[in-house]
Parts: C-alpha cells; structure tokens; sequence
C-alpha cells in the first residue's frame, strides 16, 4: 500500500483531502463545545471550592452530559438530532441548502467552511511532504492549529487542553528529528514562551495593561518544539505584519473599537503552518535578497 500511494501521488493527496473534510467535521465540534466544557468545569470548581449550592439552572446544566460525544449534535432551533446522512462534510450543507431540514434554521457558514479549509490544508501538506512521517506530524499539527484558531476567534482563547499536548508532542516527535534535533527542539519551545511573555512584561509595565493572554506564550512555545528556536523570528515577523494589518483593515471597515483585543493566536497560527511548509525557502530567499549568508 505504501508503494501505491508513493507512486499514485494524486490519489495520496485527494485521499488526504477527504480524510482532511471528516476530520474538520469533529473539529467542528471542538471548536464549539470545548469552551463550553471549561466554562462548565469552571463552574464545577467554583461550586466545589467556596462549597456553595449550585442554583437550580446550573444544577441542571452541570448533571447533564456534556463532552465531544455527547450530546449528539443537534440543530440549536429545533433540537433535532442530526442523522448520519446530513452530517456527511460540505455535501450535506449543499442538500439541505444551509438549513435545518425539520424547522428551516439557517446553518452557519463556518461549518462547511471549517471543514472546506481542513481538507483543503490537510491536502497540500500531504502535496508538499509526501506520504512521510513529517507529513503524519504535520497534518497532526495543521488540525491542532485549526481548532485553535477557531476557538480564539470565537472566544479569544487558546485552551491549554490543545497547546501544552501540541507542546509536548513537539518535543516527542523530535527524539527521531522529525522537524528539528531535539536540542533545538528544547531551545525553541523555552525561546517561544519567553519571547512573547517578555513582551507581555514589558508591555504591561509601560502601559499598565496586559496586551495578549498567556495562551500565546504556550502556542509559540509550542511552535519552537516542533520546529526549533530557528524559526521563531520568521514566525513572529509573519504573524505581527499580518496581524497588525488585519487588525487595521478590519477596523477601517467594521468601525470596531481599535481598543478592544483581537486575537493574536489565529496569525501565529498561520505563520507557523506557513513556516512548516515553506520556511527555509522562505529564509533563504531573504538571505539571498539581503546579502547575507545563512
């Protein structure tokens, strides 16, 4: 099998692809109910420690179910569960029109577009990386990012739930240097979190207020385990510049508040799955173009 996929690289990455669809589809799902779970573990802490009776509304949120499995998806109008053949990635939105089948809801378009951008990331990387165990790690780390990102957009959060495994599992994969040696695996992840909690201290110092949230330490820690201290500034660089100018066009457009926090975890994100694929080439283009030599 192996063979075959080496040699049919077209159904290795249309396979990816479909694969890449299903997976977004459970992402999907995380990204919605994670931050509900910790809310409700919050709750369960908060109860437990002050040993406080839960009110009655509380009580019945905190004794029912709530994980990635259960309850079953269900459409927020209605209640309707979701059967198995209108939760089939992008297909299903098409056949029901965007709509709930039993009450007419409209469904939201970052359903399909969740699970469109999964399939389509999961594909190149499979295209840039080949049928390897880079690839294996890769498309493992893509699917991390895209749960972050979701979630940090939704809820400007970055659970420790998805950053400290994804951190740790940098360093696992780079006992064989997979990405990097495993030295400079151990630099990166310590260079990744004290570069940006440097800038928090300094920036809450100066200005007395905090300008990001720990999450961001993690996640960049995490970017430095899998791929070493030497990708961090190309990282960083990237996702200031596209950050600093998404946060300028969006508050051109929408009027927002150029006060109010925007996330910063989605740009990091990126740039580090940018990184991951394209970062030599991308460093040693500048080299090229600056004179300098790597």
């Amino acid at each position: 099998m192996t063979d075959y996929f080496v040699s049919h690289p077209a159904l290795l990455i249309s396979s990816a692809f479909v694969f890449g669809l299903l997976v977004g589809s459970f992402l999907n799902v995380v990204i919605h109910r994670l931050p509900i779970m910790m809310e409700r573990e919050y709750q369960q802490d908060f109860y437990a420690y002050f040993e406080e009776i839960p009110t009655a509304e509380d009580k019945v949120l905190l004794d029912q179910p709530y994980n990635l499995i259960l309850p079953h998806s269900h459409c927020p109008g209605c209640k309707q569960e979701i059967k198995p053949w209108q939760n089939i990635p992008i297909i299903s939105y098409l056949l029901l029109r965007g709509k709930c089948s039993n009450c007419g809801v409209g469904i939201s378009k970052r359903y399909p577009l969740v699970e469109l951008a999964t399939g389509i990331l999961t594909a190149v990387v499979v295209w840039q990386l080949g049928f390897t165990w880079q690839a294996l790690a890769g498309v493992f780390f893509t699917w991390a990012l895209v749960a972050l990102t979701g979630i940090d957009f939704d809820k400007q959060l970055l659970p420790d739930s998805i950053t400290l495994p994804l951190l740790w599992a940098g360093l696992l994969i780079n006992l064989w240097d997979v990405f990097a040696p495993l030295q400079d695996a151990v630099i990166g992840a310590i260079a990744g979190y004290l570069a940006l909690w440097s800038v928090f201290q300094a920036f809450k110092l100066v200005t007395g207020k905090e300008g990001m949230g720990a999450g961001d330490f993690k996640i960049l820690a995490a970017i430095g385990a899998w791929f070493g201290w030497q990708v961090l500034p190309l990282v960083i660089l990237l996702s200031a510049a596209v950050g600093a100018l998404a946060g300028i066009i969006w508050t051109l457009v929408s009027g927002r508040d150029k006060n109010l926090p925007i996330a910063f975890g989605p740009y990091l994100a990126g740039a580090a799955w940018i990184a991951m694929l394209w970062g030599e080439q991308i460093m040693g283009w500048y080299f090229r173009v600056s004179g300098l030599s790597a």
